[in-house]
């Protein structure tokens, strides 16, 4: 691994292509080397996961309505979209945004949290789609995911984009145009293009994840992606793109990160390197922002220490700074507290989450969210008595490079009316690596049982894993397998009629020759 550094040049500066950070990420993407077992077994593991929460998504609104704008753009051979007939296909990058949503609608797939956040589950949505619109075979997608996994990871630990209210699609985008490049075999100086035209076009602010969050959460990654595949499309097509995106003078780092005397360093695997970043990234157990997993699976525990949550007179979340000023009270966001707040917003809400996990030892990607769950009179009173500080050491933890250091949970302190205290701490949740129940590829099966049942018939999930088991030995037609179809009815289309209705539209086609 070696530390490419990142800086802002002067024009005057000329900074060769060579040395841009955009042509570093290139030259990994594409890098030919052999993908290893566990990494294969682990991308078939993310897959079955996306699929999973895609399925318990499929009939709410975004998703219905990101479904139907696909729908109105058929192409040949296309790609398919989560929950209809693997015979009916759309344009790929309209398929990545259908697709896209339904991973992200229930917040409840992989995370990697370092210098930043990331979903870097968002990758399989574009790449999977173009590795169907193009012909590709299954080795082919295992490679260009196992690429965008280990761009998406990099930029991640190197580069902080929250602290300038930059929301983090800004390093899903380039990661997903490196991964398209691997998939495709791109020369270098085409990926290159690719990573600097996406990045400029899918650099956003945190807005999306601030005050009154609305559904625009799950449709930013699948903006991305698609903005990927369109870029990809464009540069295939001998077009270029801002450069140096990352270096310039008026770019990214100068304008919108840490300004011209900033410096950043991106660790990347040198050449010839197997790219191994995805076993560092970690799936949810629960549907929830992932600061809060440790932190439902503590209540989860500590509720039944507690037998009358009423005596409760404070709750004090001792965590991280992340923890405290994206989920926690930190964020001095009153719509934290609010039983009517969206859904959105409430599964960015630790004192919500932390509340309805002590009263009820679970947490359920519905039920947990319900607005007559939200606005029960004994939860709103528990809620308020909840807030968050920010702990030195846990935000110490949650930077650490050490993988047995790194925490994301928090240390609880409950006092009750009588002074007396209850205390306890985790450090990660029971379904990470280092956890007390790690996900293999059983857990990740169950939770797709779990969350497909009564809308995926049986005989359709067991062909889909079926198919997931002989990921890197597929071939192009059967890569139109890892999708699932449901019952007409259980995605049906919900929502407004938007300005194309259901009807189709024609087109030029994408990511091939014309």
């Amino acid at each position: 691994m070696r530390l490419h550094e990142v800086r802002t040049y002067l024009s005057a500066e000329a900074l060769a292509r060579e040395d841009q950070l955009a042509w570093k990420l290139a030259e990994v993407a594409g890098d030919p080397m052999a993908v290893d077992d566990d990494v294969v077994e682990m991308i078939g593991n993310r897959i079955i996961d996306n699929a999973a929460v895609a399925a318990a998504s499929l009939a709410r609104r975004p998703v219905a309505s990101a479904r139907a704008q696909a729908m109105a753009h058929p192409l040949a051979p296309g790609a398919t979209v989560l929950g209809l007939s693997p015979h009916r296909r759309v344009s790929p990058e309209w398929a990545a945004w259908a697709n896209g949503v339904a991973v992200r609608e229930l917040d409840f797939h992989d995370t990697f949290l370092a210098a930043d956040y990331s979903h870097p589950g968002d990758n399989i949505p574009p790449v999977l789609a173009v590795a169907q619109h193009c012909g590709r075979t299954g080795a082919d997608l295992v490679r260009g995911l196992a690429a965008a996994y280990e761009i998406h990871v990099a930029l991640v630990r190197g580069i902080c984009l929250h602290e300038h209210k930059i929301d983090h699609i800004a390093h899903l985008g380039p990661a997903a145009a490196a991964g398209l490049g691997a998939l495709l075999g791109l020369p270098v100086a085409t990926i290159y293009q690719a990573i600097q035209a996406t990045l400029h076009v899918t650099t956003t602010t945190r807005q999306s994840r601030k005050g009154e969050i609305s559904s625009w959460k799950a449709y930013a990654p699948a903006f991305a992606g698609k903005m990927a595949i369109e870029m990809t499309d464009r540069v295939m097509r001998g077009e270029g793109a801002p450069s140096p995106a990352y270096e310039g003078e008026d770019g990214f780092i100068a304008w919108l990160l840490g300004g011209p005397s900033a410096v950043y360093a991106v660790p990347l695997p040198e050449a010839g390197e197997a790219k191994r970043a995805i076993l560092d990234t970690y799936t949810k157990e629960h549907s929830a922002e992932y600061q809060s997993q440790a932190l439902i699976d503590l209540a989860r525990r500590l509720g039944r220490r507690i037998p009358d949550l009423g005596r409760a007179r404070e709750i004090v979340i001792h965590t991280s700074h992340h923890t405290h000023f994206v989920i926690g009270t930190g964020a001095n966001d009153p719509q934290k507290m609010d039983p009517e707040a969206s859904r959105e917003t409430l599964d960015h809400s630790i004192m919500y989450i932390f509340a309805v996990a002590l009263e009820d030892g679970a947490w359920h990607h519905e039920r947990s969210y319900a607005p007559e769950r939200a606005r029960r009179p004994d939860t709103v009173a528990l809620w308020h008595k909840i807030r968050t500080v920010e702990d030195p050491d846990w935000t110490r933890r949650y930077h650490a490079r050490d993988p047995g250091e790194k925490a994301f949970g928090g240390r609880v302190v409950v006092t009750l009316a009588d002074g007396s205290v209850v205390e306890d701490e985790i450090a990660v949740a029971d379904a990470h690596p280092l956890g007390a129940r790690p996900f293999r590829r059983e857990h990740y099966v169950a939770k797709f049982r779990a969350l497909a049942a009564g809308i995926v018939p049986e005989a359709e999930q067991d062909r889909f894993l079926g198919t997931v088991e002989r990921l890197p030995r597929l071939s192009a037609n059967d890569l139109s397998g890892l999708t699932f179809a449901v019952d007409p009815a259980r995605a049906a289309t919900q929502g407004g009629r938007g300005i194309f209705g259901a009807g189709a539209a024609t087109r030029q086609p994408s990511l091939v020759a014309g």
